[in-house]
C-alpha cells in the first residue's frame, strides 16, 4: 500500500564560500522536520508551481522491485526541449547540457511533471539532526568528525559540506547490484562490460560498527564478469571519513597476475574500472573520494531540468542496443524534471595536479545526488558532462540513479554505467556482509583465472 510520508521543510541559508565550517546552532537545527525537511531541502514549492512542495516523498514497501514497475508511467510530457526552443530554456540548463544541444542536433530532453519522490527512511532523521548540531570539517575539510552515518551537513554553509552531503548520502546501507557498463565510440559501437558491486556501511555489518571501523566510511567491492579479458579482476575498497587522518585503501585483484596488489591509483584522476579512458575513478557515483585537490565554493541555489524518476529506461523489456546509441544515450527514455539543485563550483588549487581544472556541480536538495557535473580540461574549456538519472527506490526508501552516464564534448564518446535491463538480477538489498567480506583474503578467494 502506497505510502505518503508527510515531513516538513523551508529553508533559508547564509551563502558563504568558506573552506571549514562548524555545525549549526541548535536554533537552525530546529527547522530540521519543521520548517526542513529532515535531511534539509526546501520544503515549499516554488513561485509558479513548476516544483511542487515536498509531501514526504514516495514509498511503497510492498513492491519486490521498481525494475519494471513505473508508479508514475500516466505522466505525460509537458514539453521537449531541443536546438529549436533551446533558448527559451536556457535559464534552467547547465552550460554542459546546453553543450549536449549544440553538439548533437538530435539531442533533447522531454520534461514531465515534477514528481518530489525522494525520501529516506524514518531512522535516520534523528542521526541527520545531530549531525547538524554535532558534525564538523576536519583539518583542511578533507574529513568529518563526529559525524553519525549519513549527511553531516543538512544545512549547509560552505561548498564543501554540499559536497560531504553527496558522498556521505544514503544508499540503502549494504546492498549488491549486477550493472552493466558501456565504454561507447562515436559510431555508438560498444563492448558491455559487466560489473557485480556490493557496498556497505559500517552500521550495516553483521556486528554493526565496531571500532576497526572508527574511520571507515564504506566498504566497497566490484568484480569485472565480463569481457571474457578483464573477467575476474576484483577490486576492494575501504573508503575513509577523515581522508587527513588516512587516505583511502584500496587493492585490487589482477586475474592475469594472479596476486593482489595495493592500488593507490584508484583515486582522483587515476583511470576508473574498464573505462577505455572515459572516466577517472573519482568520476564514479559522480563524484567520489577526497575533496582536497579543488576549492569548493557554494555559489547557491537554482532551478534545473535535471533526470529524475528514470522507471522508464529501467524496463526489463528494452535491450541495451535500445538503450545506447551514437554520441548519447536514447533521450526518449530518459526523464527530466525541474528541481532545485544546489551548484557548488571546485576549482582545482595552486599546485595541485587532476585532468580537471574545474568542476561545477548541481546537487538535487532532495537526495543531495549530485546530478549533473560539468567538467572543464586544463585550458579551462568545457570537457565532458557528467548526467545521473535519478530513481527513487521506493520499495528501500533509497534514492538513487538508473544509470549515469559521461559524456566527451571532444571525442563523440561516453560511457553509461548503472543500467541492469538484461540482467538476470539487480539490486539485492536484503544481504547480510560481514567484516571478513572486505579483507584482502576475500579479495584472494574472489579472484580467479
Amino acid at each position: 500500500m502506497n505510502k505518503l510520508m508527510l515531513k516538513a521543510g523551508v529553508l533559508a541559508i547564509s551563502v558563504i564560500s568558506a573552506s571549514v565550517a562548524a555545525e549549526v546552532s541548535p536554533e537552525q537545527a530546529a527547522k530540521l522536520g519543521q520548517e526542513l525537511t529532515f535531511i534539509g531541502a526546501t520544503r515549499a514549492g516554488n513561485a509558479d508551481g513548476s516544483i511542487p512542495a515536498w509531501d514526504g516523498g514516495y514509498s511503497d514497501h510492498s513492491v519486490e522491485t521498481v525494475r519494471g514497475t513505473n508508479p508514475f508511467a500516466e505522466d505525460e510530457i509537458l514539453f521537449t526541449i531541443t536546438q529549436e526552443n533551446l533558448n527559451k530554456y536556457k535559464e534552467n540548463l547547465t552550460d554542459g547540457q546546453v553543450a549536449m544541444f549544440e553538439k548533437y542536433p538530435d539531442y533533447k530532453m522531454n520534461v514531465y511533471p515534477t514528481r518530489r519522490s525522494a525520501t529516506y527512511p524514518d531512522k535516520l532523521w534523528p542521526k541527520i539532526k545531530s549531525n547538524a548540531l554535532n558534525a564538523e570539517l576536519a583539518a583542511g575539510g578533507n574529513g568529518i568528525e563526529d559525524f553519525d552515518t549519513t549527511i553531516p551537513f543538512p544545512i549547509p554553509k560552505s561548498g564543501l559540506e554540499v559536497v560531504w552531503n553527496h558522498i556521505t548520502r544514503y544508499r540503502g546501507g549494504s546492498v549488491t547490484r549486477n550493472i552493466a557498463q558501456f565504454p561507447v565510440l562515436a559510431n555508438g559501437d560498444y563492448v558491455t562490460v559487466e560489473l557485480k558491486e556490493t557496498l556497505v556501511f559500517p552500521e550495516y555489518l553483521e556486528t554493526g560498527r565496531q571500532e576497526a571501523d572508527d574511520n571507515v566510511l564504506f566498504y566497497f567491492m566490484q568484480e569485472v564478469e565480463a569481457p571474457s579479458r578483464l573477467t575476474g579482476t576484483v577490486l576492494l575498497v575501504h573508503e575513509t571519513i577523515n581522508q587527513v587522518k588516512e587516505g583511502r585503501r584500496a587493492w585490487i585483484y589482477n586475474a592475469g597476475q594472479r596476486r593482489v596488489r595495493r592500488a593507490p591509483n584508484v583515486a582522483y584522476d587515476g583511470p576508473g574500472t574498464a573505462s577505455d579512458g572515459l572516466r577517472t575513478s573519482d568520476n564514479l557515483d559522480m563524484y567520489n573520494g577526497a575533496p582536497d585537490k579543488y576549492n569548493w565554493e557554494l555559489k547557491g541555489k537554482k532551478e534545473v531540468y535535471i533526470p529524475y524518476n528514470n522507471y522508464k529506461i529501467m524496463d526489463p523489456e528494452l535491450a541495451y542496443e535500445d538503450i545506447i546509441k551514437a554520441g548519447h544515450m536514447n533521450q526518449d527514455l530518459i526523464r527530466y524534471e525541474k528541481h532545485r539543485v544546489w551548484v557548488v563550483e571546485g576549482t582545482l588549487k595552486e599546485g595541485e595536479r587532476h585532468i580537471y581544472s574545474k568542476r561545477v556541480m548541481y546537487v538535487d536538495e532532495d537526495s543531495w545526488t549530485a546530478s549533473i557535473i560539468d567538467h572543464y580540461d586544463g585550458r579551462g574549456e568545457l570537457w565532458r558532462v557528467g548526467e545521473a538519472l535519478n530513481v527513487q527506490f521506493y520499495n528501500q526508501d533509497v534514492p538513487w540513479m538508473a544509470a549515469e552516464a559521461l559524456y566527451d564534448l571532444n571525442s563523440g564518446r561516453y560511457l553509461s554505467l548503472g543500467l541492469a535491463n538484461e540482467e538476470s538480477t539487480y539490486m539485492e538489498w536484503d544481504i547480510s556482509p560481514t567484516r571478513e567480506d572486505f579483507t584482502t583474503n576475500a579479495l584472494r578467494r574472489k579472484g580467479f583465472r
